[in-house]
Order: C-alpha cells, then sequence, then structure tokens
C-alpha cells in the first residue's frame, strides 16, 4: 500500500504560481513514476505532468508545458509539480498518483490514469482572472 498526501493548494490570482507537493509512504520503494492529474468541474480528470522515479523521465500535457515543472526529491519521496503564470483554465482539484513497479511503460503512457495504482485525496487550485 502507498498513501499520499497532497498539499500547497490554494486561491491565487491569473499570472500567479504555485508549488504543489506530495509525500508519499508505505511501499515507497516499488516507486516506478509519480504523476499529477487535474479535474475541473464538469470535466474529466486529464493529465498534467509525470515522472519517473528512476532517471527522471518527465512528461507533460501540452496545455502546461513550459508553465508547469514536475520535480522529485527521493529522499522524502516527494514529488512537486511547480506552477507559474497560471490562467484561469488551470483552476481543478489536482490529484498526486503513483504507479507501483511492474514493467517499462513509455513516457507517454505515464499520462494514462490507468497506469497509476494510488491517488491523494486531492488539493484545490482556484486561478482567478
Amino acid at each position: 500500500q502507498v498513501q499520499l498526501v497532497e498539499s500547497g493548494g490554494g486561491s491565487v490570482q491569473a499570472g500567479d504560481s504555485l508549488r504543489l507537493s506530495c509525500a508519499a509512504s508505505g511501499r515507497t520503494f516499488s516507486t516506478y513514476s509519480m504523476g499529477w492529474f487535474r479535474q475541473a468541474p464538469g470535466k474529466e480528470r486529464e493529465f498534467v505532468a509525470a515522472i519517473r522515479w528512476s532517471g527522471g523521465t518527465l512528461y507533460y500535457a501540452d496545455s502546461v508545458k513550459g508553465r508547469f515543472t514536475i520535480s522529485r526529491d527521493n529522499a522524502k519521496n516527494t514529488v512537486y509539480l511547480q506552477m507559474n503564470s497560471l490562467k484561469s483554465e488551470d483552476t481543478a482539484v489536482y490529484y498526486c498518483a503513483h504507479r507501483l513497479i511492474r514493467g517499462f511503460i513509455a513516457a507517454q503512457a505515464m499520462g494514462v490514469m490507468n497506469e497509476y495504482d494510488y491517488w491523494g485525496q486531492g488539493t484545490q487550485v482556484t486561478v482567478s482572472s
């Protein structure tokens, strides 16, 4: 089992920055990748960014490339999402996700919800224009 706890959400103005954190506990020695997804009101959950734990391969949704940066701290079993130049369309609940080691997947596959085994409870990000 892996437990994920997100933090760092809040309400900001367009153009501001926020940094989300997701701390993992439990079976963290079996981490293959971690990712961030988001769900806006009335919309389906969508991929934001992901990082492969070994090697650090990064993968981003086109909508956040150049504005968001995902990173990790292996020692703290924590993944971060630095969000800059926030837009009103970034408003959503942001979820952290964890995939166990169970074989290689391509970077693009890290953007697929079904590839993840555990999910956090979500943290709200609200961007006002």
